[in-house]
């Protein structure tokens, strides 16, 4: 039986030695179609500390766990992006109604500002150009699997309220004049960085390191993750006006960042 303790927990089948023996190193589903590089990926992460079960297709993957035929023990699952039966967006939601909640990578090799918002409003937690390598996507893993044993920071009934914004951490939600906003985890995380400190700008890299984690590069050029945070912030203002045409609490400061409404703070110095 395939067990999903907690919201990001560890997912596996009781009763097989092969996931007892793996306990004490992160543990990973690979799933790509390239037979070669899956090989050569699963090799090289393993060599680097990690823990891989590898599948070929999303169809394999689902088909282990719906059959629970085969040992799968997980912290992180890393998803090829093109698969030719089932892509790793399309393969998500699925994964969902199985009740895996693990935390998903996803790996490409076509990294570009639209694929990584599309991944992001899937419910990925992090998207990794495979020229990057494994040792970059170890990194990252690493950390998303550091955050996922974090404690939660608030009670369970407790709400944060901003004047009209009401936020809901324990079930990431977002509402305006008690209207659900419909947010992803990603855009809820970036409302409540900007309305956390209302009043204040907050920088393009912060609202980026929120998106992904500290550290996090992708996009072209020195400030290239700029327009992955306009893109976000634009979807995030457009849902808000579907509840309220007249939303304007996301104020710019082009060349710095963003600021949940409050009053008026002294010029930031550009970065």
């Amino acid at each position: 039986m395939l067990q999903i303790p907690g919201q990001w927990g560890p997912a596996k089948i009781i009763g097989h030695s092969a996931a007892e023996a793996a306990a004490s190193k992160i543990r990973l589903i690979f799933v790509d179609d390239d037979d070669d590089f899956r090989e050569a990926a699963s090799a090289e992460l393993e060599d680097l500390g990690f823990a891989v079960t590898t599948y070929a297709s999303g169809t394999a993957l689902l088909a282990a766990i719906e059959q629970s035929i085969s040992d799968i023990a997980a912290d992180v699952i890393v998803l090829d992006w093109n698969m030719p039966d089932m892509t790793g967006i399309e393969l998500v939601p699925r994964l969902r109604r199985q009740g895996i909640k693990l935390p998903i990578v996803f790996l490409t090799g076509r990294s570009t500002p639209y694929l990584e918002s599309a991944a992001l409003d899937h419910g990925a937690l992090d998207f990794v150009d495979k020229a990057r390598g494994m040792p970059i996507l170890a990194k990252r893993v690493r950390l998303i699997f550091e955050s996922s044993k974090r404690p939660p920071e608030l009670a369970v009934d407790e709400t944060l309220e901003y004047g009209k914004l009401q936020l809901k951490p324990r079930i990431s939600r977002v509402f305006w004049n008690g209207l659900d906003v419909n947010l992803t985890l990603t855009e809820f995380n970036v409302v409540r960085l900007l309305a956390s400190n209302a009043g204040n700008h907050v920088s393009y890299r912060a609202v980026y390191d929120c998106m992904h984690h500290v550290g996090f590069i992708a996009g072209s050029g020195e400030h290239g993750y700029r327009t992955n945070v306009r893109s976000t912030i634009k979807r995030i203002r457009n849902k808000f006006r579907v509840i309220d045409p007249t939303f304007s609490e996301i104020e710019n400061y082009p060349s710095f960042g963003y600021r949940w409404g409050g009053p008026p703070e002294a010029k930031p110095e550009a970065k």
